[in-house]
C-alpha cells in the first residue's frame, strides 16, 4: 500500500467540498474583474465606469441557439424572464457573428447600455458565454440566491485559443462510467473551454462500445464484474454513443473514441479466442497489470476484426479523429508492431478519419499523416522527432504533468503514483512548446489531460481527481504563453472555488490555492 490506513482515514475524515460547505461571501460583496476569467483571456481592457446591470427588462438578442443556452443559465438564478429575440433591443445582451475571430475566438464588449458578444463561428459564441458566466456573481451557478446585483464589469475582451485542441480523457474500460456521468463531465469541462473528450473504450479489463459485427465484445467485455477489481460492468450502445456525441457537440466538445491495439486487448480475446495466435481464450483480467496481451499480427482475421471496429466506430463519429492506442505493446515483437501499424493506420484514413495514437505509433513510417499523443516523461524521443519531421502532429500529455489519475500528494485518497505526485502547480508549470527539444510549435495541435479509471468508481472520484488540475491544463491550452503566471492563476482559481461549492462539486482543496 502507498499510504497507511490511518492516513487514509484521516484524509477521509476531512470535510468534503460540497454544497453543504460555506459558500463564502455573498454575490453583492464579491468583486469581479474583467481579467478574473479561467482560463486567462488573451486581451482585456477594463472600463469600471461602464458596467452593465441585468434587470427584469433585459433581453437576449441575436443567435437563438447560444442565446437559449445563455438564458437557461441566467433565468434560474436571476428570476428574470430574459426573452430571446432576433431584432435589436435596448438593455440587451446581443450575440452576433462577424468575420475575423477564427474558429473559436470572440470579442465581448460590455457597456452601461448593453453587452455585445461577437464571433465568427458558433464555437466562438459558446466560448464567449463561458467567459460571460464567470463575470457574473458566483450565485449564477446556483438557482437559489435571487437578491444578487447582476452586474457585468465594463470593458472589452478579445479572446482566442493558443491551441486548437484542448482535451481530457476518461477511461471507461478500467471502470465503466455511465452516460449520465459522462454528460455531467462534459458540462464541467466545457466551462473551461476544453473542446475534446477522448473516451478510452477498450482495454484488458473491459470492452465498452457496441460493435454489431462482433457482438460478444460487449456481451463478455461489458458484462458485470468487468473492470479493475471486478467492480462494475456496462457498455455504451450505439445509441448511447450517438447521444453523447450530440450532447457534447452542443457544448463545443468533440468526442474522440479510442480502441487500444495491438496491446491492451485481453477483453477482446476473452470474447473471441480466434484473435489470439493459439486460439485459446485468455482468462478475464481485473488487475492493473499492462503489457501482456497482443493481437495475433500474422493472421488475417485480426485485420478483419480491426477493420470492422474502425468502420463501425467511424460511421457514428462525426469528429475528425479515431484513436487506435498503440501504447505498451510489450508482448508484440517490434517487427510485428511495425507491420500492424503499416496495415492499420491506412484503414483509419480509408474510413475518413485522421489516425491518432499514443506516441509509440511514431516508430512506424506509416504514422507520417497521424497525430501522436505524447505521454512520456523523458525529454528526448527520437522516434517522435522523426515522425514529426515526416509530417506527424502532436498532442502533449506528459504523464508527470497532465495525468489526472496521479495523486496530488502521498495522502490523496485514490489515485496512482507511478508518474509522481501532481499538485496544481506541477500541472500548471510547463510549456508544451518547450517540452521536447527540436519539436516546432507548429507541429503541436494542443494538450490533453488523461484520467485513467483504475481507482475511480463514482462521479465524486472523477471530480476530485480532475479538479482543479484540469483547469491548469485548460489555461495552458487556451491562453497565450505571455499570460501564464502562477500567482495570477492561483488567485483566480481560488476565487472560483465558491462556484464549485454552490454547484456541489467535490474538488481537491489544494493547500497551494488561496480558496475564497
Amino acid at each position: 500500500m502507498r499510504v497507511s490506513r490511518l492516513a487514509v482515514a484521516l484524509v477521509m475524515a476531512l470535510p468534503l467540498v460540497t454544497a453543504s460547505t460555506s459558500a463564502g461571501p455573498s454575490p453583492e460583496r464579491t468583486p469581479i474583474a474583467l481579467t478574473s476569467v479561467l482560463p486567462a483571456v488573451a486581451e482585456a481592457t477594463p472600463d469600471p465606469g461602464d458596467d452593465f446591470r441585468i434587470t427584469s427588462g433585459t433581453t437576449i438578442t441575436g443567435d437563438a441557439d447560444i442565446g437559449g443556452q445563455l438564458a437557461a443559465i441566467l433565468r434560474p438564478a436571476t428570476g428574470f424572464a430574459l426573452p430571446i429575440s432576433t431584432g435589436p433591443a435596448e438593455n440587451s445582451i446581443r450575440l452576433g457573428r462577424e468575420p475575423g475571430h477564427g474558429a473559436e475566438g470572440y470579442r465581448l464588449t460590455v457597456r452601461r447600455d448593453g453587452v455585445e458578444l461577437l464571433a465568427t463561428e458558433r464555437a466562438g459564441l459558446f466560448n464567449g458565454v463561458q467567459t460571460l458566466r464567470q463575470l457574473l456573481p458566483a450565485a449564477i451557478e446556483a438557482d437559489s440566491p435571487r437578491r444578487a446585483k447582476w452586474i457585468i464589469p465594463g470593458g472589452t475582451i478579445n479572446d482566442r485559443p493558443r491551441y486548437a485542441y484542448r482535451g481530457t480523457m476518461l477511461d471507461l474500460a478500467r471502470h465503466f462510467h455511465s452516460p449520465g456521468e459522462i454528460r455531467t463531465h462534459i458540462d464541467r469541462i466545457a466551462r473551461f473551454k476544453i473542446n475534446h473528450l477522448h473516451l478510452h473504450l477498450s482495454d484488458d479489463q473491459g470492452w465498452r462500445i457496441q460493435i454489431d459485427a462482433w457482438p460478444r465484445l460487449t456481451e463478455v467485455g461489458g458484462a458485470p464484474g468487468t473492470g479493475v477489481g471486478g467492480d462494475g460492468g456496462g457498455f455504451l450502445t450505439k445509441q448511447d454513443y450517438r447521444d453523447l456525441v450530440r450532447y457534447a457537440a452542443d457544448r463545443n466538445v468533440t468526442i474522440v473514441p479510442e480502441i487500444d491495439m495491438p496491446g491492451h486487448v485481453n477483453a477482446a480475446q476473452t470474447a473471441y479466442p480466434e484473435l489470439t495466435c493459439d486460439r485459446v481464450a485468455p482468462r478475464p483480467r481485473t488487475d492493473m497489470r499492462v503489457g501482456y496481451s497482443t493481437l495475433c499480427v500474422r493472421e488475417e482475421i485480426t485485420y478483419r476484426f480491426v477493420e470492422d471496429v474502425i468502420r463501425e466506430l467511424a460511421e457514428m463519429t462525426p469528429g475528425p479523429y479515431l484513436h487506435i492506442g498503440g501504447d505498451e505493446s510489450f508482448a508484440t515483437p517490434h517487427g510485428s508492431y511495425l507491420a500492424f501499424q503499416r496495415r492499420v493506420l491506412p484503414l483509419v484514413e480509408k474510413y475518413g478519419k485522421i489516425p491518432y495514437g499514443w506516441h509509440e505509433i511514431g516508430q512506424s513510417p506509416a504514422a507520417a499523416r497521424s497525430v501522436l499523443q505524447f505521454w512520456g516523461r523523458e525529454r528526448n524521443h527520437p522516434s517522435v522527432a522523426t515522425a514529426v519531421a515526416a509530417g506527424a502532429k502532436l498532442i502533449m500529455s506528459p504523464a508527470n504533468r497532465t495525468y489526472l489519475d496521479m495523486e496530488y500528494d502521498r495522502l490523496t485518497p485514490g489515485g496512482l503514483d507511478w508518474a509522481g505526485a501532481i499538485e496544481v502547480s506541477t500541472a500548471y508549470g510547463w510549456d508544451p512548446a518547450t517540452l521536447l527539444p527540436g519539436i516546432p510549435e507548429a507541429s503541436i495541435l494542443g494538450v490533453e489531460a488523461p484520467l485513467w479509471s483504475e481507482t475511480l468508481r463514482t462521479e465524486d472520484d472523477i471530480e476530485f481527481l480532475a479538479f482543479p488540475r484540469l483547469v491548469a491544463i485548460a489555461e495552458i491550452g487556451w491562453s497565450p504563453r505571455a499570460t501564464h503566471d502562477w500567482p495570477s492563476f492561483r488567485a483566480r482559481l481560488g476565487a472560483y472555488g465558491p462556484r464549485w461549492v454552490r454547484d456541489g462539486l467535490r474538488f481537491h482543496r489544494s493547500p497551494e490555492i488561496p480558496w475564497s
